[in-house]
Formats: C-alpha cells, sequence, structure tokens
C-alpha cells in the first residue's frame, strides 16, 4: 500500500460534533488519509457513509486502508469533487443525510509528493492539480493568464502585499520562455518582492503558491457550491463540520452558517417570532473550536485550523 502519512486535525472533535447515529447517511467531502471517514464509520452499525475526493492517490490508498468498512457497505467512495455532492449522491439513490464532515485545503500526501508541484520545497513542473485529469494547471495560470487576472488572485487569494511586483516579474520571465518549474517561480517571486521583506513572514513564495492552487481547484468556488447544497440534503437533527486552514475558507463557512442561523429582518413591535420566522438551523458552538495545545505540538500542519459546526433544528 502507498505511504500516506497525514496526521488529521481535530478528528475528534469534528466526528464528535456530527453525533453520529449507527443507522445514519454520512458525507466525507474530503476523504484524503481517510482518518474522519474511517472514525465515521467505527460508529456506524447499518448507516453508510459516502466518502468523495477527485484525488486518485486517496482513492487508491483507501481501497485498501478502509477495505473492511467498504466490503461490509459502512464506506461507499465516490470518485467526484464535492461540488458535485447533489448529482454524485442521487446517482447513488441518496436524496438526503444525517451528516457532512470538511476537512479543506490540501492534504499533508498532496504537499509531499514532490511531482504533484503543490510546494515550494520540491523542484517539480508547475502542476497543483488536485483532480488530475482536469485540464487547468499551475502552469497554465502563470504562463497564460493576463497580468492583471495574475495580480487579482495574488491579492484575494493569497493575501500577497506584493502582488503586482509579483505579477510583472512573471509576465517579464515569460515573455522570454515559458516557466516550467516550481523552484524557477520560486525564485521569480523571490526577486520580486525586497530582500527586507523577504526576512520576515516565512517562506516568500508561500502566499504565491496558495494563491495560484486555490486558482487551479477553484477551492473557494467549490466550496460555496458544496456547503450549499450540503445544507439543503441535511436531514432534521443531522449536523456539518466544517475544517478551515486559512482565512478566506473560514470567512465564506463564517458568512453561510451565519445566513442561515439568524432570524431575519422582522417588523418593529412583534411581540413574539412567529414559528415561520425561526431559522431553520443552529450553530452547535458560537465560536469555531480550535486544536488543543497537544495538537498544536504534535502537528504543526493543524496551527491555523478552525473548526465549525452547524445543526437543522427544523
Amino acid at each position: 500500500m502507498a505511504e500516506f502519512n497525514h496526521i488529521t486535525v481535530l478528528l475528534n472533535e469534528a466526528v464528535d460534533g456530527l453525533n453520529i447515529q449507527p443507522d445514519g447517511i454520512y458525507a466525507d467531502g474530503t476523504l484524503g488519509g481517510g482518518g474522519h471517514s474511517g472514525l465515521i464509520a467505527s460508529k456506524l452499525t447499518t448507516g453508510t457513509l459516502y466518502a468523495f475526493d477527485q484525488d486518485d492517490t486517496a482513492l487508491n490508498y483507501n481501497q485498501e486502508n478502509l477495505a473492511s468498512e467498504i466490503a461490509d457497505g459502512r464506506v461507499v467512495l465516490v470518485k467526484s469533487n464535492f461540488r458535485n455532492l447533489r448529482e454524485a449522491l442521487a446517482e447513488l439513490g441518496v436524496t438526503g443525510f444525517d451528516g457532512m464532515v470538511y476537512d479543506l485545503g490540501v492534504s499533508s500526501p498532496q504537499f509531499d509528493d514532490g511531482q504533484r508541484g503543490f510546494s515550494y520545497n520540491y523542484d517539480a513542473p508547475l502542476d497543483m492539480r488536485m483532480d488530475q485529469n482536469q485540464e487547468l494547471n499551475a502552469r497554465t495560470i502563470v504562463n497564460d493568464w493576463s497580468f492583471n487576472d495574475l495580480m487579482r488572485i495574488l491579492s484575494r487569494y493569497g493575501d500577497e502585499k506584493f502582488a503586482k511586483q509579483i505579477a510583472r516579474s512573471i509576465e517579464r520571465h515569460r515573455d522570454q520562455q515559458p516557466i516550467e518549474t516550481t523552484f524557477e517561480l520560486v525564485d521569480i517571486i523571490k526577486e520580486a518582492i525586497p530582500m527586507g521583506a523577504r526576512r520576515h513572514g516565512g517562506h516568500p513564495a508561500k502566499k504565491s503558491f496558495q494563491a495560484i492552487r486555490i486558482a487551479v481547484n477553484d477551492e473557494l468556488g467549490a466550496l460555496e457550491t458544496s456547503l450549499e447544497q450540503a445544507l439543503d440534503l441535511l436531514n432534521v437533527g443531522g449536523r456539518i463540520s466544517v475544517i478551515t486552514f486559512q482565512s478566506l475558507e473560514d470567512r465564506i463557512v463564517k458568512a453561510m452558517f451565519k445566513e442561515k442561523t439568524e432570524i431575519p429582518d422582522l417588523p418593529q413591535g412583534l411581540p413574539v417570532i412567529p414559528d415561520e420566522m425561526q431559522p431553520d438551523y443552529r450553530l452547535v458552538s458560537r465560536k469555531p473550536i480550535l486544536p488543543s495545545e497537544a495538537e498544536l505540538e504534535a502537528n504543526h500542519r493543524s496551527h491555523s485550523a478552525k473548526l465549525r459546526i452547524i445543526e437543522r433544528i427544523k
């Protein structure tokens, strides 16, 4: 079996937050190393978990990792982007579920496999596709997208304050010859950032690589589309756990949950709020759940993690 070193962040908190029913129907939008899926499946008797991933590495690994759970019908693997949630489940005869977990971002093996082009620490062809059958990759974005589009994604998805300089530097280099590898791109980014700024805030290419990866995989669009569907498919009493690792994702989740759990603007002077005006959902905890001190120490990738949980109440 291929090596899949991935420590699942906020594992127990996310799964406990789902309040698993042994005969329930569940979905895992981000199978990855199978941490959440394995734990959810261990709590099921006659229930079923539908585990989504678009990455063949994750699916092939879990064919073996979760072999017994697949064999007894507790786990069904689904090769699809979670943005196709409703459609993919409908094809399997599922029109509602009792809970779903999302563990967003890139899994450790995607980062650690140098050839996937996700990491600025390995020299590899510019790729960054989570679904390796998809056409758009990082090479196309870096070489073909306009200066304005590059600047926009670097600024919006990477919060990169030198977005303009980096986009100009990319443009200048690609005019001479195509930019092919991660290390070429790293050098171009470094060249664009003033020396003083490079001394602080981690690797100088970190924000740009994040921005390009989000654009390649349309991560924010996929999240919004999927979460809308998940909230809709959720049965009464069901819950959704979402773990985010960066502020853009967390902002989307927070805003969508807020929208679903707040009472709409009401006419002044209503003595009581009518039932039909009461929200259909509630937040399980007002503030996001953060990793414990022990987890922060054991897993450096947990540092920016936030867990938000919502429940359907009617």
